[in-house]
């Protein structure tokens, strides 16, 4: 193995995840070397231009965690990691399971395969840096039609949780985040005002 090769493997650290980017900086010939790293298994192709030193484990290699992967992916840190399997944690009686993680960023738009994994990319303007309840039920009112649900059934549940949370906090959510629909609605409960689907 060569000794630029060998200097490269020195900066790398398990469980990370690079962009091609990455690596120029460590290395003279930057594609053969990542060439001979993934052919050793070394490293691991997540993406085009994206690669994960694995994290070895007693169980086998980790795989990417999906902050790490995402962030080297957008090459930016500003975007948010949930899953319509999040609402069932609500008690709504949600039980579906859905395969693919939501990202909400500024950049990228589409389903992407990252790692074996699907993400849906999904470009937004404003989305919260942490994931709250009430951020939770907004997300679930703004996406409904995405969800495998009934979805009157559903409408009730929520307008019922949404009379047991911090109104004012579920009120800022669904102005700063929701759609006109999910506004509507929440304006509709925390105000008061008798909906259909709240009786």
């Amino acid at each position: 193995m060569s000794t630029k090769l060998n200097e490269l493997k020195k900066h790398l650290r398990p469980g990370q995840v690079y962009r091609r980017a990455d690596l120029v900086k460590w290395s003279n010939a930057v594609d053969r070397h990542v060439a001979q790293l993934l052919k050793g298994g070394v490293l691991t192709k997540l993406s085009a231009g994206v690669y994960l030193y694995p994290k070895k484990t007693a169980f086998g290699s980790a795989p990417a965690e999906d902050a790490k992967l995402v962030e080297a992916f957008l090459k930016d840190h500003r975007f948010l990691l949930t899953s319509a399997n999040s609402y069932n944690a609500l008690g709504l009686g949600t039980t579906q399971l859905y395969n693919e993680t939501v990202v909400y960023n500024h950049k990228r738009h589409g389903r992407f395969k990252l790692g074996g994994r699907t993400f849906d990319f999904r470009m937004k303007p404003y989305f919260p840096k942490t994931v709250t309840q009430e951020f939770l039920l907004v997300d679930l009112v703004n996406n409904l039609d995405r969800l495998a649900e009934n979805t009157d059934k559903l409408l009730k549940r929520v307008a019922h949780k949404a009379l047991e949370m911090d109104g004012s906090a579920l009120l800022r959510m669904a102005r700063d985040y929701g759609s006109v629909k999910a506004k509507k609605f929440f304006e509709a409960i925390l105000s008061g005002a008798e909906l259909s689907y709240a009786a």
